[in-house]
């Protein structure tokens, strides 16, 4: 079961945060947070992208602040980037320097192109 979790916002609607695995070949899990009016659509809209077995159980790992500011200034909503355990590099000055991976587009990590407006 994928680690998840939502915070409502003041307007109403919800930023919905999970940790799923990776779709790629690759090892690992991503961090996908999702903008919507409810939870139920939140997980519809990453239903409708192909990733079908995604639910919501708990709020185990709610998103954090800064993760709720990044999915607010995206245009589209829903945003990827690797799972926390496994973004945080050693830097380049040492390994008490860790370097964090942005956030990507979701159309990024599905291999899909821009759709024209």
């Amino acid at each position: 079961m994928a680690a998840g979790g939502f915070s409502k916002l003041p307007d109403g609607t919800v930023v919905v945060a999970l940790n799923l695995p990776s779709p790629t070949a690759g090892p690992g899990s991503v961090r996908v947070l999702v903008h919507a009016g409810n939870r139920a659509r939140a997980l519809t809209r990453l239903r409708n992208l192909g990733l079908r077995a995604v639910y919501l159980r708990g709020n185990a790992a709610p998103p954090s602040p800064d993760e709720i500011t990044a999915v607010l200034h995206h245009p589209d909503g829903l945003i990827w980037r690797t799972a926390p355990d496994s973004a945080a590099l050693p830097g380049p000055s040492g390994p008490g320097d860790l370097v964090v991976e942005l956030w990507h587009p979701i159309r990024a990590l599905l291999g899909r192109p821009a759709t024209p407006a």
